[in-house]
């Protein structure tokens, strides 16, 4: 079974934008996501990008704002009318909930789309342990052993390895996506990365200077 290394950030909006066009694929094509849950905010300064309030009014109007309504509309995927209400709150338990599920055996592919989807469609706080737990229980997964360990030492070494791998990958945000090695960066690069599972692409050949 082939796999796709999966990027990504519990709170992120193109992820969740993504996410079940995502899922699709991997159902079509017969391949496995390996979940690597992030710490998106260092993993934008490793590559050198500028967190949301170091960039300009319109590049956040742009980016954060008409890019996710038109892929909102495009894809059919709902989403709230504003900025998540708890969108700045810390990510080490949701991603932890996350990490532990993909150690535990849980099925995280049904977890991660339902906390995406819970964020940027309900407007939940993912930092909020009963909320998780809402969202766990909504979609048949059993949350107490996942919010047991989110916050353990184990489940944050692996937060963090995943965190630190992407910086050295120069992984360059969330949703990130790596099929055989060659990466593709965005939702919008969904069907370049089915492409890809149906027909390689060449070989890079490109340099610059």
């Amino acid at each position: 079974m082939r796999k796709i290394e999966y990027f990504y950030s519990a709170h992120s909006a193109f992820a969740y934008l993504g996410s079940a066009r995502l899922m699709e694929i991997c159902r079509i094509h017969g391949c496995q996501l390996d979940h690597r849950p992030m710490d998106l905010r260092p993993v934008i300064d490793g590559v050198g990008g500028l967190p949301v309030d170091g960039r300009t009014r319109a590049h956040v109007d742009y980016f954060f704002g008409r890019e996710i309504e038109r892929w909102s509309e495009l894809r059919n995927v709902p989403v709230i009318g504003h900025r998540p209400t708890h969108h700045d709150h810390a990510l080490e338990l949701p991603n932890g909930m996350l990490v532990a599920a993909a150690q535990q055996g849980a099925d995280i592919d049904r977890l991660a789309h339902a906390l995406l989807q819970a964020h940027w469609r309900d407007d939940a706080d993912l930092a909020d342990a009963p909320t998780l737990a809402r969202i766990a229980v909504a979609v048949g997964i059993d949350a107490a052993p996942l919010l047991g360990a989110a916050l353990s030492t184990p489940v944050q070494r692996q937060h963090q390895a995943n965190t630190r791998e992407a910086i050295d990958r120069s992984v360059f945000g969330s949703p990130t996506y790596v099929l055989d090695g060659d990466m593709f960066y965005g939702q919008d690069h969904l069907e370049m990365l089915e492409r890809a599972l149906a027909k390689p692409f060449a070989t890079h050949r490109f340099k610059n200077p």
